[in-house]
């Protein structure tokens, strides 16, 4: 009786998802198997860094790395290489330096940061005023800092996924503009990072009106043994840019067409472009490569998948720009769009896989969870919130994404600086994340889930 009762069960499963749940197991576990010994990703990886190098939005880099994303898709066998041209800002780093002029002369090592303002010709020089804390800076009244150079110390914890650098990086993306609103002339912060080297670390700083830039962490430490001698601390800074508001700015983009329903999409991706300290290897060659490389392994099954795979190589992440374009562009379709993910933390071991809501009981993300378990990578009970910035002005229409938490141990010791090279990509951990995503899309794209309908939307 139990056993009639089972198969039942199981008919009346098939009747509502055509694809065999075994089958669809079985084809992503070979997926994981295959994307383990497969170097595509480390390739992808080794050449744009190679060829290429940094590529910031709106440089010759990035008009490089263009070109380079359509000649790889192309290679790869993809369909349908295009170029999405888009506007968005450019702003690119000139000459740099600051130094302790007294009591104890010594150079410092920073960045300057996105949309910085520049020092004027010959620099400036101003007396510091330390804190360790952006609170503490907020704390004080307008006016507080007027002539100053406003210096925040603040450390970044490490912690496996993200929340370290989630609540230190405010410091950088804000606090230039608050430290202007209380009358600062400059704005230093120690860098958003977890390392110990001497190279600091960019990124983001929004727009404040004041000269704005990172310290490496032990300058952070240094400035503070000194202000704790009781002399004030007097720093010279020079910091040269140029911005255009409105450079070309460009979306990459290649499929793998759906054999039944090709106007059905996965999208997925990582950014093309980067900052200009280092070459951009695990920020975000690495994205880059994991899912082109899922992509590629999926195409070479026997047989397509019957929904498109739609890689999209976004090219202004950093100074922002790319998603919303990608998200305007493609309004149309968003109905016709299944899920999106973005992979943009390096290359990291996946531990969690957190999928859109209501979706673990379908069967094709139970294949996916079977497929990923030799992989130490766990299916989260909690849903989906944050798929990538490049994905988020879809999230926003209303696209389901997925979540993959990688391994950021390592991560905020290299993001965005000059330590930010191949040599620090582990290929046995990028083709893990391959692993992962070639199981996931694979189950997507080749399955009827719907995850708009497990949400009840």
């Amino acid at each position: 009786m139990r056993i009639a009762l089972l198969a039942a069960s199981a008919a009346s499963l098939l009747a509502i998802h055509p694809v065999h749940a075994a089958d669809l197991a079985a084809t992503a576990a070979a997926l994981r198997d295959k994307a383990l010994k497969d170097s595509t990703a480390w390739d992808v990886t080794e050449s744009l860094t190679t060829e290429v190098g940094a590529r910031p939005q709106g440089s010759p880099g990035m008009d490089r790395a263009r070109d380079w994303g359509v000649a790889k898709l192309n290679s790869l066998g993809f369909e349908n290489v295009h170029v999405e041209t888009f506007e968005a800002v450019s702003w690119m780093r000139g000459a740099e330096s600051a130094e302790v002029v007294s009591p104890y002369p010594q150079k410092l090592q920073i960045l300057g940061l996105g949309r910085s303002t520049p020092t004027p010709a010959g620099g400036l020089e101003a007396e510091i005023a330390l804190f360790k804390t952006l609170d503490e800076m907020l704390a004080q009244p307008p006016g507080a800092l007027k002539g100053k150079i406003a210096v925040v110390t603040q450390k970044t914890r490490k912690t496996q996924d993200i929340k370290g650098y989630v609540a230190a990086v405010r410091a950088r993306s804000s606090g230039g503009a608050e430290a202007a609103k209380r009358g600062a002339v400059a704005y230093l912060v120690r860098s958003i990072s977890t390392d110990d080297t001497r190279l600091p670390h960019t990124g983001g700083g929004g727009v404040s009106g004041i000269p704005t830039a990172a310290l490496s962490t032990p300058d952070a430490d240094l400035l503070e043994r000194m202000v704790a001698r009781g002399k004030p601390v007097r720093i010279k800074l020079a910091m040269a840019s140029t911005q255009r508001d409105k450079a070309p700015g460009y979306n990459v983009v290649g499929e793998i067409r759906g054999r039944e329903k090709p106007e059905e999409i996965v999208v997925i991706g990582g950014h093309l472009d980067s900052w200009d300290a280092g070459t951009g290897a695990v920020d975000d060659a690495a994205g880059i490569a994991i899912t082109t490389a899922a992509a590629k392994l999926i195409a070479d099954l026997p047989q397509r998948p019957r929904r498109t795979i739609r890689v999209v190589m976004w090219g202004a992440e950093e100074q922002g720009g790319s998603g919303p374009a990608y998200a305007e562009a493609h309004k149309a379709e968003v109905g016709n769009i299944i899920v999106a993910g973005e992979s943009d933390l390096g290359a990291g071991e996946i531990f969690n896989a957190k999928l859109p809501q209501g979706s673990l009981g379908h069967p094709a993300m139970k294949a996916f969870a079977a497929a990923i378990l030799p992989l130490n990578t766990i299916v989260s009970s909690e849903p989906a919130k944050n798929g990538g910035s490049d994905i988020a002005g879809l999230q926003q229409l209303g696209v389901p994404v997925t979540e993959f938490q990688q391994d950021a141990g390592r991560y905020f010791d290299l993001h965005h600086s000059a330590d930010d090279t191949l040599d620090k990509v582990d290929p046995k951990e990028l083709a893990q994340n391959v692993a992962v995503w070639a199981a996931f899309v694979y189950t997507v794209a080749d399955s009827d889930i719907d995850f708009r309908k497990a949400a009840g939307q």
